[in-house]
């Protein structure tokens, strides 16, 4: 039996239970073993309307759009219009956010390898226009800096939207119009949309979302902001357009028809790690656009998307010529996915399955160092003690995430490893890590990081 048919009779035999477990209403997949593709599609694209899902429905992929992004910046460094560390200022004069000095430091590099340093998550409308991307970087003013750019890792979708921004000025034309034209259209991505408008001229996946009854029901908005399109807010394809954007990506740099669109040189460059991730069970670190997964020795690069009710996993084996992309529209797609991207990489590479993080212990006993406020535009996460010795994390959303439907997280937490601790309780099917970093002079954390930092913010 080959691989992909050993793959295709688990899916055909798992996939079914693992979307009734975790509540997933739709799942596309399509998994590529050299040039063979195997592909599969489950569910249906609304609970409203019951429509079912099949191999052709396009389902948003989120921040998996940062790799397209960070292909086009590639591009422009390829053909000499672009120089990685250049300032972001030198590109774009206008570009500066609430820390003047920092402002004057950022770079290309920085921002593609989400160490800027700066609020990352500003969800901000700039309006349906060609000048959308011109008048979020110009909102940027007010926003503050975390840490000092290249310091650490903290997740920044601004940054793309800046990178964005810096490719429409280079090339001339709006981004969307440029991703299209750069990559979609060469790329003979036949499903691709920018925009709903675009998507609603194919079988298109609604996002749904759990209420705060549980149940889990379509979403009434189906993407966000224009100004987000280049971190993830609008593009949308099958599976099988992004298993092709993979493909030009373990050939290379050459699509299939034979076009290079990146030399080899950049290909293999934004694999390179840039900056060690905290130890908080997702990458190992972070190349430009891709995130990198230390996987049995070996290394996996990859991405992952979350827009309104919409989920994407998307993961390359390069020296096997081996890439999974799956899409899903709601429930707790995350577990499925990890479940799908395992069984793949044991049957071409032998790869262990990875292990869900399991607590190791009680709450440290001297927990003053963790104990506080934390804050970014997104949320608030409070950590407090009980006199029960009991420690707990609280966690409120704020301004977008809130207004879309984020609900308030309560958890206690024990030790994982180290300085990094444990909810207790579940969070879209998973457990997420906290590190503690930093020392903000008194022996208490600085900043508290589950991929985001958020700053302390109680004196």
């Amino acid at each position: 039996m080959s691989q992909l048919a050993e793959i295709g009779d688990w899916v055909d035999q798992h996939l079914p239970g693992l979307l009734a477990e975790h509540g997933v209403p739709a799942l596309s997949l399509a998994v590529t073993v050299g040039d063979d593709r195997l592909e599969r599609a489950r569910g249906v694209l609304s609970l409203g309307t019951g429509v079912a899902a099949d191999t052709d429905s396009v389902f948003q992929i989120g921040s998996v759009t940062k790799v397209f992004t960070a292909t086009l910046v590639l591009q422009l460094a390829d053909e000499g219009m672009l120089d990685l560390d250049t300032v972001v200022q030198d590109v774009l004069p206008g570009f500066r956010v609430a820390d003047p000095a920092a402002s004057a430091r950022i770079t290309v590099r920085q921002l593609l390898s989400h160490t800027a340093g700066f609020e990352g998550d500003v969800f901000v409308d700039t309006g349906a226009g060609d000048d959308n991307l011109e008048r979020y970087v110009e909102i940027l003013a007010t926003t503050p800096q975390l840490f000092a750019p290249g310091e650490m890792f903290s997740y920044n979708n601004a940054g793309f939207s800046t990178l964005g921004r810096i490719v429409e000025v280079l090339r001339g034309a709006p981004f969307d119009r440029v991703l299209r034209e750069r990559l979609l259209d060469p790329l003979g991505l036949r499903h691709a949309a920018t925009d709903a408008e675009e998507a609603i001229l194919h079988r298109a996946a609604v996002g749904h979302l759990r209420g705060a009854d549980g149940r889990i029901e379509p979403t009434t908005v189906w993407s966000m902001e224009r100004s987000g399109s280049p971190a993830g807010s609008r593009l949308a394809m099958t599976a099988r357009d992004l298993l092709a954007f993979a493909r030009l990506h373990l050939a290379g740099g050459v699509a299939a028809d034979g076009t290079r669109l990146l030399s080899d040189a950049a290909v293999a460059e934004m694999r390179v790690p840039q900056v060690r991730l905290p130890d908080i069970a997702q990458g190992s670190s972070w190349g430009l656009g891709w995130e990198l997964f230390d996987r049995g020795g070996r290394t996996v690069v990859g991405h992952d998307g979350n827009t309104i009710g919409q989920s994407a996993c998307l993961r390359l084996l390069p020296e096997e010529r081996v890439a999974v992309a799956v899409l899903a529209n709601g429930g707790a797609p995350h577990p499925v996915f990890a479940r799908i991207v395992d069984e793949v990489l044991r049957v071409v590479a032998g790869l262990p399955h990875t292990q869900a993080p399991a607590p190791s212990g009680p709450a440290p006993a001297d927990a003053r160092r963790f104990l506080g406020a934390y804050e970014s535009s997104t949320a608030r996460t409070t950590i407090s003690r009980t006199a029960d010795g009991r420690l707990w994390l609280d966690r409120a959303p704020r301004g977008v995430v809130a207004d879309l439907g984020d609900l308030p997280f309560r958890s206690e937490l024990v030790t994982w490893r180290g300085e990094v601790l444990l909810p207790v309780e579940e969070e879209g099917g998973a457990r997420q890590p906290i590190a503690f970093l930093g020392d903000d002079g008194s022996g208490r954390a600085l900043h508290l990081h589950t991929g985001r930092a958020q700053r302390r913010m109680d004196g």
